[in-house]
C-alpha cells in the first residue's frame, strides 16, 4: 500500500473516531426523542471549550475531558428543561423544532466567541514526537484518540444491551406511547439520553481538540458529517451510526490530494446520496 494512502487511512480513522463518538449522541436524541438537534456541533465545541478552561488552570488533561463532559451534560440537560420538554408538551412541529435548535446553535457559538474570543487556542499539553510504525508517522494523540473512541464505544454498547436502562432506551425508541403504558420511566429515559449524547459528545470535541486547535465553528463544520453518519448508519441506529462515521471519515480523508481538504464535507455527503440511492432506509436498519 502507498505510504501516503495508508497515513491517510490513519488520518481518516482518528477523524472517524470523533465523528462517531458525537454521532451515537445525534442518533440518541433523534431515536428517542425525535429531537434532529442542530446545535450538536455546537456541544461538541462547547466540551471542547470546557477541556481548555479546566486544562489551562493546570489540571490534568483526562480530569479536564471528564470535568468538561459533565459541564456539557448540565447545559444539555438544563436546554431539556427550557426548551425541549416544553416543545413536546406544546406538539411542536419537528420544523419547529429544527428551527430552534439552529437558534440554540448560534446562541452557543457565539456565547463561546464571546467568552474565549474567534482565535484558535491549543490545550496545555507537552510537545510529544509521532511515533513510526512501519514507515508510517502516527502522532500519539491519534492512537489515544482511537483507543477512547473504542472504550466509550463498548461501554455503550454494554449499557444498551445488558442494563435495565439501556433495555427501557430501546423500548421507548420503538414505541413511546407503549414504553409508558407499560410502566417504564420515560422522564428518566430522557435523562439518561442527554447524559449519554452530552458526555459521548464532550469526549469527542475534547479528542478533536487534541489532534487539532480549539476553535469557534469545529463543531459546526462537522455537522454534516454528523448528520450524515446518522442517516447512512440508519437514522437510531448507534452502531450503524458508528460504522458509518468510519467510512465517512476515512474517505474524507483519503479524498484530499484529490478533490483538495476545502471538499471533503462534500464527499461525506455524496457518499450519503449514493448509498441512500441504494438503500434509502440507510446501510443499517433504523432505531436502538
Amino acid at each position: 500500500m502507498d505510504i501516503q494512502l495508508a497515513q491517510l487511512i490513519i488520518n481518516g480513522i482518528a477523524v472517524g473516531s470523533i465523528i462517531a463518538l458525537a454521532a451515537v449522541g445525534l442518533t440518541l436524541t433523534y431515536g428517542i426523542l425525535r429531537l434532529s438537534n442542530f446545535a450538536h456541533g455546537d456541544f461538541l465545541t462547547l466540551g471542547a471549550y470546557l477541556t481548555l478552561l479546566v486544562n489551562t488552570t493546570g489540571i490534568n488533561i483526562w480530569l479536564s475531558m471528564i470535568l468538561a463532559a459533565a459541564g456539557t451534560v448540565a447545559t444539555m440537560l438544563l436546554s431539556e428543561k427550557l426548551l425541549w420538554s416544553r416543545m413536546r408538551n406544546l406538539r411542536a412541529t419537528s420544523t419547529t423544532l429544527i428551527i430552534i435548535s439552529i437558534g440554540l446553535a448560534l446562541f452557543l457559538r457565539n456565547g463561546i466567541i464571546l467568552i474565549w474570543g474567534g482565535k484558535n487556542q491549543n490545550y496545555n499539553l507537552p510537545v510529544t514526537p509521532a511515533l513510526d510504525i512501519w514507515g508510517l508517522k502516527v502522532p500519539q494523540n491519534q492512537l489515544l484518540v482511537l483507543g477512547l473512541a473504542v472504550l466509550a464505544i463498548l461501554a455503550l454498547h454494554y449499557l444498551l444491551q445488558n442494563t435495565k436502562i439501556g433495555k427501557a432506551m430501546r423500548a421507548v425508541a420503538d414505541d413511546l406511547d407503549l414504553a409508558r403504558v407499560s410502566g417504564i420511566n420515560v422522564d428518566q429515559v430522557i435523562f439518561w439520553t442527554w447524559l449519554i449524547a452530552g458526555t459521548l459528545t464532550s469526549f469527542g470535541g475534547s479528542m478533536y481538540g487534541l489532534i487539532t486547535a480549539v476553535r469557534p465553528n469545529m463543531g459546526w463544520f462537522l455537522i454534516l458529517p454528523l448528520f450524515a453518519s446518522v442517516i447512512l448508519g440508519g437514522i437510531g441506529n448507534p452502531y450503524g451510526a458508528i460504522a458509518a462515521a468510519f467510512i465517512i471519515g476515512i474517505a474524507q480523508e483519503v479524498s484530499t490530494p484529490w478533490l483538495g481538504s476545502q471538499y471533503k464535507q462534500g464527499v461525506a455527503l455524496l457518499i450519503m446520496i449514493l448509498v441512500l440511492l441504494i438503500r434509502p432506509k440507510g446501510l443499517f436498519k433504523g432505531t436502538i
